[in-house]
């Protein structure tokens, strides 16, 4: 019958956009502007008389910087995320494919799903491991670096939306398919499901064009002979200046609140229909029809739990840094290097959505057994040795 799982674990420091956007690095330069511009309102102000001149921002009581210990740790993980990711949906994926009677509405979506986590994996993940033990965006002095600097976020953003609007579809689906208990499950995608998974994709890529629009690299000068190239959104338009100002509390809106609501809905109207036909010939005459569909509605409803706890951290440290934060604190610069250690963690959980579906899956499903899953790694491997040979 139908499937679903709960997946993801990434790769790295960041997904997804949902809000990986102005990433973890850019509260470093910021910091690292901050600073600067306080050594120059002090100069300035002593060069003058002080009356004339407004009082700059207090000095950071505190230097912002990353422990080296938490550089390793940090490319570590993201290494095992990667790893575990691109395994673990490439097996998804080749599970559909190579079955027949798998090939139906719900695992179409979420094939859809595993392939957008792909995509973030593949292209995220190194490039954030490179930005954080170099702290500079990778390319800055040539071309295919600013290229790559509103190509990241785009990715981040566009995968998100995938598996917002998937998860969305998913809770959809199931709730169709408990309301409408004469429905039969053929093998197969409908051709509406096409439809929908192709606009699933165009939906995201056009939300996350702001991004592409507003990352730019910019150079900074944050000493006699040093600089760093960082890659960040800077109010220079006035589209740009409104997008920065609301783009947190839109990402926590739109990519994290509605899906959660939405799958709320639709399994609350679930949990109705089940419970009204828990007794009676009903129950008795669909047998083990029910009982695949239930079981299909608690792999969709654990993918969005493991959703939620995935992102929500990642989510409360953009708010906190927006509530919170104040440009006149002589302890902000403290605070910022709270935040991007917070940051790069809650990046990073929010990875791991993008590879623990699968895992969830192999363990939730009894079509995506982790026996099966073993068996159809192993024969593609041993197939290339032939080939091989």
């Amino acid at each position: 019958d139908v499937k679903n799982i709960c997946f993801t674990l990434m790769s790295t420091a960041n997904k997804p956009s949902v809000l990986l956007d102005s990433e973890a690095e850019n509260l470093k330069a910021e910091n690292s502007l901050r600073a600067k511009h306080d050594r120059k309102l002090a100069s300035s102000n002593s060069s003058q008389n002080p009356k004339t001149k407004p009082p700059g921002r207090p000095k950071c009581t505190h230097e912002m910087s990353i422990r080296a210990i938490f550089k390793y740790i940090n490319t570590a993980f993201s290494f095992l995320i990667f790893a575990v990711g691109i395994i673990g949906n490439v097996t998804l994926l080749r599970i559909i494919c190579q079955h027949k009677n798998m090939r139906n509405r719900p695992n179409a979506l979420i094939a859809s799903l595993a392939m957008g986590d792909i995509l973030y994996i593949v292209i995220d993940g190194p490039i954030n491991v490179y930005k954080l033990l170099a702290m500079e965006f990778p390319f800055a002095d040539q071309p295919f670096g600013q290229f790559l600097c509103k190509l990241l976020p785009f990715i981040q953003k566009t995968s998100v939306g995938i598996t917002v609007l998937n998860l969305i579809a998913l809770s959809v689906d199931r709730y169709r398919a408990v309301v409408s208990w004469s429905r039969i499950q053929s093998n197969g995608i409908p051709m509406e499901t096409v439809v929908q998974i192709v606009m699933i994709w165009m939906l995201s890529a056009l939300l996350a064009v702001p991004e592409a629009i507003g990352f730019n690299l910019h150079r900074f000068n944050i000493a006699s002979n040093v600089t760093i190239s960082t890659c960040l959104v800077r109010p220079e338009t006035s589209f740009l200046k409104f997008y920065i100002k609301f783009k947190d509390w839109w990402i926590f809106g739109f990519y994290f609140c509605i899906p959660l609501t939405c799958s709320a809905i639709f399994y609350g109207l679930m949990t109705h229909e089940l419970l009204r036909h828990e007794k009676g010939d009903l129950k008795r005459s669909l047998g083990e029809q029910l009982k695949q569909r239930r079981e299909v509605a608690k792999s969709v409803f654990c993918l969005v739990v493991i959703f939620a706890l995935c992102w929500l951290p990642l989510h409360f440290s953009r708010l906190l840094k927006l509530m919170v934060y104040d440009p006149n604190d002589p302890g902000r610069c403290e605070l910022l290097n709270i935040l991007l250690v917070l940051d790069y963690f809650s990046i990073n959980l929010a990875t791991i959505n993008s590879c623990i579906n699968p895992i969830i899956l192999f363990f939730v499903s009894r079509k995506y057994s982790l026996e099966s899953s073993l068996i159809s790694l192993l024969f593609c491997l041993q197939s290339e040795k032939l080939s091989e040979g």
